[in-house]
């Protein structure tokens, strides 16, 4: 036999719904149509136009600063091999 829950029953009861409930009316509105929103094109076109090159001019100085600094030890060791290959007698 399965034991019954003890629960008040007056506690699970449904609020009470107020059946003269009347919705507001928007009689004088003052607002204005929402305009069209820009397309991801134009959003991505605006992008491109103003911050890209900033960024780009940027990011380029940085990028030559990078190779310049990466090439320097290689034409160090290349210089290097040529002078010891000519001091080598072959």
């Amino acid at each position: 036999m399965k034991p019954t829950p003890f629960t008040n029953q007056s506690a699970r009861q449904f609020p009470l719904v107020d059946y003269h409930y009347h919705t507001a009316t928007l009689g004088r509105v003052s607002g204005r149509c929402v305009k069209a929103p820009k397309s991801f094109h134009d959003i991505s076109r605006d992008y491109f136009d103003i911050e890209a090159n900033h960024d780009f001019l940027s990011e380029a100085a940085v990028f030559a600063t990078l190779i310049i600094t990466a090439a320097m030890p290689i034409v160090a060791v290349a210089s290097a091999v040529l002078q010891l290959c000519r001091m080598l007698p072959l």
